[in-house]
C-alpha cells in the first residue's frame, strides 16, 4: 500500500462504533455499581474523620464541680487545660480572668463528680517536660473534709517562666567567673 494511501485512510474520521440496547444496559447498569461503591466508601470515610475529630477534641458530657484557685502567674494554662492528681486526668480549667481586687490570676476548675478534694490541698501549674504543654497538678492533702462546689484551693503555687530562670543561671555562671 503506497503512502499516500496510508495518509488518506488515517485521515478518514472513523465511524463511531453502534452499540445495541442490550450492552448500553449494561454498561449503565456497570456505572451505577461503581457510584454506589465509591459513595460507600466516601461515606464511611466522613464517619471515621467526624468520630476521629470528636474524640480529639475532647469533648466530655460528663458534668462536675466547679472550684478557683488564684496564682500569681499562669503562664502556658488555658481554657481546657488538663487538671491532674498523681498524674491523672480528673478535671479540666472551665475559665480564666483576673481578679480584680488582688490582681491575681483565678482559673475556675472543673473537677469530676467523682473526685473529692481535702481543704488543705494545694495546686501548682507543672509542666509536661522541658518543653511540654502545662497542666495545673493537684497535691492531695490530708484534711477529712472536702472543698465544696465554688470552693477555693488556698495554697498555689504559680507558674516557673523557664526564660528568667535560665537568664539567673547565665548570670550566676557570669558573676562566679567574674569572682575568680
Amino acid at each position: 500500500m503506497p503512502i499516500a494511501q496510508k495518509i488518506a485512510l488515517a485521515k478518514k474520521p472513523r465511524q463511531p462504533t453502534k452499540l445495541g440496547p442490550q450492552t448500553l444496559k449494561i454498561m449503565h447498569k456497570n456505572n451505577n455499581y461503581f457510584e454506589i461503591i465509591v459513595g460507600t466508601f466516601v461515606l464511611f470515610c466522613a464517619i471515621f474523620f467526624f468520630s476521629f475529630s470528636f474524640k480529639s477534641a475532647k469533648i466530655n458530657s460528663e458534668k462536675g464541680y466547679e472550684i478557683i484557685a488564684k496564682f500569681d502567674n499562669i503562664d502556658g494554662i488555658s481554657n481546657g487545660s488538663d487538671v491532674k492528681i498523681s498524674g491523672v486526668k480528673v478535671g479540666t480549667v472551665s475559665e480564666q480572668f483576673l481578679d480584680e481586687k488582688t490582681f491575681r490570676a483565678t482559673l475556675k476548675i472543673l473537677i469530676n463528680n467523682n473526685v473529692k478534694i481535702p481543704l488543705d490541698s494545694s495546686a501548682k501549674i507543672a509542666s509536661e517536660g522541658l518543653l511540654g504543654s502545662k497542666y495545673l497538678a493537684i497535691n492531695i492533702g490530708g484534711d477529712e473534709e472536702f472543698i465544696a462546689a465554688g470552693g477555693e484551693i488556698l495554697f498555689t503555687q504559680s507558674s516557673v517562666n523557664f526564660e528568667d530562670l535560665l537568664g539567673k543561671f547565665i548570670f550566676s555562671n557570669e558573676q562566679k567567673n567574674d569572682k575568680k
